[in-house]
């Protein structure tokens, strides 16, 4: 009896409303310093992203854009996280 008390105050800990929305917050935080530091970088490049990418096929520059990306995922996870 006691298992199943202590079973369901877990559950009850583990869904907690407050963890939930502040995860949201962080979320839409992260997402939107994600896009700003984004659009920062393709307006301080002295060229077109896109036409480096697409037309003229620069993989270089596809495997520079993507580490950016990753690093800029890693540090925005690592501070909604707490890390």
């Amino acid at each position: 009896m006691n298992t199943l008390l202590l079973a369901a105050d877990n559950v009850r800990h583990l869904v907690n409303l407050n963890d939930v929305i502040n995860a949201l917050v962080y979320t839409g935080i992260g997402v939107v310093v994600f896009g700003a530091a984004f659009l920062i970088m393709i307006m301080v490049m002295p060229f077109s992203v896109r036409k480096e990418i697409e037309e003229d096929q620069n993989t270089s520059l596809g495997i520079i854009m993507g580490s950016v990306v990753i690093g800029l995922a890693m540090i925005i996870a690592a501070a909604v996280h707490g890390g």
